[in-house]
């Protein structure tokens, strides 16, 4: 993203704002966007985060929301030492990858979840199927800074969505940590749906008859399921004391909102697990489908080595004698012992045959 490198300037109501400076390009880059919203409704102009906050503080209302894309450690400092916030609660973002959870420092909450995201594929291959990124966002009395990590979880749709619901916007930092929270778990429902219909098409297959079946992608949707699993469960004691924990800093309506989003979140875990069950089960019936096929094959193979075991007996005892065989210079012989290979050979046959090994 490209720095500012010149800003207007913007008159509030009874004050003038000095023309902004642009924002340090380490922590610019990182910044993907950055607004003030009063009443529900965003400000005009373009702002850096020092630059919003003063906005915000200087006219006692509003809240300034700020996302932030993949930071380091130099760019999160810069934004911690702005907004205040806790060293350790920093520590979450420049250390990827946590737990889903909830932790409060006095007046500012850190919520952590675990973003999710299908990724198409073949339904025999061996290869990723859900793709995990993770969501930080801290909310304090006049600021949300949401910071995300990998490339499917971005939030530009969520505040759009907001932008065009002023009544929503006007709870405060609040309403947007629900509508990300609402967001994160919308999209666990829609992966999950996907994952449904992969576990559906492998069950389709392996008990259709005769079909050719890889154990190994059974293994790997099992093992995506284990990982869809690990992103989404945890979140479930968060989003409890969000909707129902009274002395935490969210107007009463937002936990009403983020009641709804742990129902809709018990929902898809419990799903999650179903899958996990309904893929152990698959894997049981694919390798006894396995084991049967391969014990048809060997009563086969065995069919047809005690076919052949009956000339290879009968070329073992007169394979060195000549002069037309049998006990020797008999001239029947030589037809004789084809007429049994013949007639052995094919009684095996037809009793295989009809015992089902052929």
């Amino acid at each position: 993203m490209a720095s500012f490198s010149s800003l207007s300037s913007f008159r509030g109501p009874g004050r003038t704002t000095q023309p902004r400076q642009p924002i340090p390009v380490p922590t610019a880059r990182a910044i993907v966007d950055c607004a003030v919203y009063v009443e529900g409704k965003r400000l005009p102009g373009r702002f850096t985060h020092r630059q919003a906050l003063e906005e915000v503080r200087g006219r006692g209302t509003g809240f300034v929301w700020v996302g932030l894309h993949d930071p380091d450690r130099t760019q999160m400092a810069d934004i911690a030492s702005t907004f205040g916030l806790h060293q350790l609660a920093v520590e979450n973002v420049v250390q990827p990858h946590q737990r889903p959870k909830l932790e409060r420092y006095d007046d500012l909450l850190l919520l952590v979840l675990r973003t999710v995201s299908y990724v198409e594929h073949e339904l025999h291959s061996v290869s990723e199927i859900v793709e995990t990124g993770e969501i930080v966002v801290f909310t304090g009395p006049d600021f949300v800074v949401a910071v995300r990590h990998g490339e499917h979880s971005g939030l530009a749709e969520v505040r759009s969505a907001l932008e065009e619901t002023p009544a929503q916007l006007s709870l405060g930092p609040g309403a947007v940590l629900h509508a990300i929270a609402d967001r994160v778990v919308d999209s666990y429902i829609e992966v999950a749906q996907s994952v449904e219909n992969d576990i559906d098409e492998m069950e389709e297959e392996v008990f259709t008859p005769r079909s050719k079946i890889t154990v190994e992608s059974i293994y790997q949707l099992k093992r995506e399921v284990v990982e869809l699993r690990r992103a989404v469960n945890p979140l479930a004691a968060a989003l409890q004391l969000l909707g129902h924990k009274p002395d935490l800093p969210l107007p009463k309506e937002v936990r009403r909102y983020l009641r709804d989003v742990a129902e809709h979140h018990t929902t898809v875990a419990e799903r999650i697990n179903d899958f996990d069950e309904a893929l152990s089960a698959l894997i049981s019936a694919a390798l006894a489908k396995i084991g049967v096929q391969q014990n048809t094959d060997m009563r086969k193979i065995s069919a047809w080595v005690a076919i052949a075991a009956v000339p290879t007996m009968i070329a073992g005892i007169y394979g060195m004698n000549f002069d037309h065989m049998w006990e020797l210079h008999q001239v029947w012989g030589y037809p004789a012992v084809w007429l049994v290979i013949i007639i052995v050979c094919t009684g095996l046959y037809l009793n295989f045959h009809r015992n089902k090994w052929l």
